[in-house]
């Protein structure tokens, strides 16, 4: 008996010891799967919000041109009113969600400190990126919703790290590369570029341990879009015969044209006016909301001597040159080019993925004389839309996937992996990379 009491205490020691293994290894077992639970309800959320944006700007884009057509007086003064609101409106309540959103990623990217990441990704610049997006399409600006959808997106998931375990091994990074990548996904509905653009554009870099969570949340957000929206694809399905060696020419022409020209354009978005125009420069960073306001006139002139056919994203424009083959004047693409940069420049929240493509389109009906014929014209079409838009970005991959996946034109690939190479190549002769460029103007200097 006093042997079997001299044991109790080791005997309690034991149990204590396997009780505090058990509930260490549910833990352990737990907290993996409340990693995968967070991400996949952030991916989720995200899809869910984005795809609600579309239709909001589905509808702002429905509105403007029913202000068109029914009272074209009042839509004229749309651009300047609306441009000089949203501009006052974002610099009260939502700094950081202004432009693309793109380059705040980018910048979220580099920065190792909690406060500057909250300033250009997270809950407010959501709204305010929806709302003021909207409003900014509704009132005439040249604007798409792609690059906002990526600040979105990234916004959504870096917000939801405070619901990760605490010894959690996904960083913050890998939620905004993930949650960035995600919003391209569900914009697009083209979960493949969402991928390429995570690794092409965002980080330019791919580690395996973020391989997982990248993947989990592009997927789960194309699921999520796909279910709300259908397997619909952008453009709609493009009939493209199988090319041949005759598009070797075609495709040298398109790359050069617009690898000049999306340089050139891309040289305009980084465009600061401090040397050329220093009294416009200083107009714009002392007043920007008049700034926003003059820049919304321009574009509605623009508008009265194109018809109003460069404002607006240009996806309706794209859709009817592609699928009814509906032309367009021949300075559409120059026109709809200014209309894009002034809105990029006015500070109002909106994208140029749309934009861009629609300006490729222009550029390729009017090469279609020289390098072409009537009957190839959505094949011309694409190559440009791809081709400028590579070189806009300089991130040839992606530009691929999007056209390829928008038009379901499997058939052009070797052609339009060509075209962006080359586009992009010329365009770096001309300019720096665009949004890396401009996300150097959100990170803090140190000097």
């Amino acid at each position: 008996m006093p042997a079997m009491h001299d044991q109790q205490p080791r005997l309690n020691r034991i149990g204590r010891d396997v009780r505090v293994f058990i509930l260490h290894f549910r833990l352990h077992q737990a907290e993996p799967w409340l990693e995968r639970l967070v991400v996949w309800s952030a991916a989720a959320l995200s899809a869910l919000i984005i795809v609600g944006f579309v239709r909001l700007t589905d509808l702002a884009l429905h509105v403007y041109t029913h202000m068109q057509h029914k009272f074209f007086i009042i839509s004229l003064l749309l651009p300047p009113v609306g441009g000089l609101l949203i501009v006052a409106v974002m610099r009260l309540g939502f700094r950081g969600a202004e432009g693309s959103g793109i380059p705040q990623v980018i910048a979220c990217l580099h920065e190792e400190n909690p406060a500057q990441i909250d300033q250009l990704i997270s809950w407010p610049i959501v709204v305010g990126k929806i709302f003021l997006g909207s409003a900014a399409m509704a009132t005439g600006f040249s604007t798409g919703r792609e690059g906002p959808c990526v600040q979105i997106g990234a916004a959504i998931m870096y917000g939801m790290r405070r619901w990760l375990p605490v010894r959690s091994r996904i960083s913050a990074h890998e939620l905004i590369l993930a949650g960035g990548a995600a919003g391209i996904a569900a914009a697009f509905n083209t979960p493949l570029a969402g991928i390429m653009f995570a690794i092409e554009e965002l980080a330019r870099q791919f580690e395996q341990r973020t391989q997982r969570v990248l993947l989990t949340a592009i997927v789960i957000a194309g699921m999520v879009s796909i279910s709300l929206q259908g397997n619909y694809l952008y453009f709609g399905h493009v009939r493209i015969q199988n090319p041949s060696a005759a598009m070797i020419i075609p495709v040298l022409i398109s790359a050069l044209v617009c690898g000049i020209a999306g340089g050139l354009f891309s040289r305009t978005l980084l465009w600061s006016g401090i040397k050329v125009l220093p009294s416009l420069h200083t107009l714009h960073k002392q007043h920007p909301m008049l700034f926003a306001g003059l820049c919304g006139l321009a574009i509605s002139l623009l508008g009265l001597l194109s018809h109003g056919s460069v404002q607006g994203s240009g996806y309706d424009v794209t859709r009817a040159m592609l699928m009814d083959g509906h032309p367009v004047a021949w300075y559409y693409a120059p026109f709809k080019a200014m209309a894009t940069a002034l809105s990029f420049h006015s500070g109002v929240p909106g994208g140029i993925f749309a934009p861009s493509l629609a300006i490729g389109a222009g550029i390729g009906q009017d090469l279609l004389a020289w390098v072409g014929t009537p009957s190839m014209h959505e094949i011309i079409y694409a190559l440009c839309m791809a081709g400028f838009l590579a070189a806009v970005t300089q991130s040839p991959i992606t530009a691929t996937i999007i056209v390829m996946e928008m038009i379901d034109g499997h058939e052009l690939v070797i052609s339009l992996v060509a075209v962006t190479l080359l586009a992009s190549l010329v365009s770096r002769g001309l300019t720096p990379a665009l949004y890396h460029s401009l996300a150097e103007r959100y990170v803090p200097r140190t000097d």
